[in-house]
């Protein structure tokens, strides 16, 4: 038996056999916290309102409402409407980082796996499209409990495919997800900031709801390094040797902006964007997403 300690530490889901024993640890994980948020699945969607009673939760209050009509109302949610979540999972060769001795796709794989096990036991349908300079494979949604071991299936033991070319491959996934539902990506987001926006406009565009999960590795964000390093790009193989001293602060600045840039794009869209390194729990990648969703009711 495990504790919600356990469940809450990177570690423990490294050490689990399998994509399915993962997924299921930080579902388990996401569950122990929903104290954080009342939203308790994908298919939580605004239904109706009713006039506000003493006991109701004032952060369900239309203030909207209220300034049109001057009496309190508050929404009410309806969770059993049935959802398409497509996943969009990131199998390029920059999702091998593993400074951590755990890669950001078998950080990703999980996540992706965990999320298509939630939306499952909740009789939604999920399916899983892999991609990276193009789309690789893919599983239109289903809600059978077949589907969800094609989906570990699928992304269990992945290894990094190609070159990214992120924008060019959610464009061709974005012909794949055929009926209005969620689309959840999880990528580093190694590509230009407008190619990809880009390719989530498309998808915009087709009516879905998008939430973006980017994968760091904490070497990537902060460059802890000290003295003289080779770098090595993983997916073209050529290498640079520097000292980490003399470009540490340049580096950090620059990915402060590169990050800034992606969030400020995903802010005016209307896009969730959720930032997880790869020492974060899982389980809070779920909490931080649901209470994100939850607000924009």
């Amino acid at each position: 038996m495990t504790d919600s300690a356990e469940l809450a530490d990177p570690e423990f889901f490294a050490k689990l056999d399998g994509v399915d024993l993962r997924a299921r640890s930080v579902v388990e994980g996401f569950l122990h916290g929903l104290h954080r948020s009342p939203y308790i699945g994908f298919s939580v969607e605004f239904a109706s309102h009713h006039e506000y009673v003493p006991g109701d939760d004032p952060r369900h209050i239309n203030w909207k409402l209220y300034a049109r009509q001057h009496r309190l109302y508050v929404k009410e949610f309806d969770g059993d409407t049935n959802l398409n979540l497509y996943i969009l999972l990131d199998v390029s060769g920059s999702m091998a980082c593993a400074s951590l001795g755990r890669s950001k796709l078998h950080y990703a794989a999980t996540l992706a796996a965990a999320l298509a096990h939630l939306a499952i036991r909740q009789h939604d349908a999920a399916g899983v499209t892999l991609f990276a300079d193009c789309v690789l494979a893919s599983l239109p949604p289903k809600a059978s409990l077949h589907q969800e071991q094609e989906i570990f299936g699928l992304v269990n033991g992945i290894t990094p495919r190609a070159p990214t070319d992120a924008g060019k491959a959610i464009h061709q996934a974005a012909e794949l997800c055929r009926k209005r539902g969620l689309v959840a990506v999880i990528s580093d987001c190694f590509d230009d900031v407008a190619r990809i926006m880009d390719g989530l406009d498309h998808l915009m565009f087709l009516k879905h709801e998008v939430v973006l999960f980017q994968v760091l590795d904490p070497w990537e964000r902060d460059l802890p390094l000290e003295g003289n390093v080779r770098f090595r790009d993983l997916e073209t193989g050529e290498t640079l040797t520097t000292l980490s001293d003399g470009v540490r602060d340049s580096y950090r600045r620059a990915v402060r902006d590169w990050l800034a840039d992606l969030e400020r794009e995903c802010l005016t869209r209307g896009i969730d964007r959720v930032e997880l390194t790869t020492n974060d729990p899982l389980d809070r990648a779920l909490l931080d997403y649901f209470v994100k969703r939850g607000r924009s009711q």
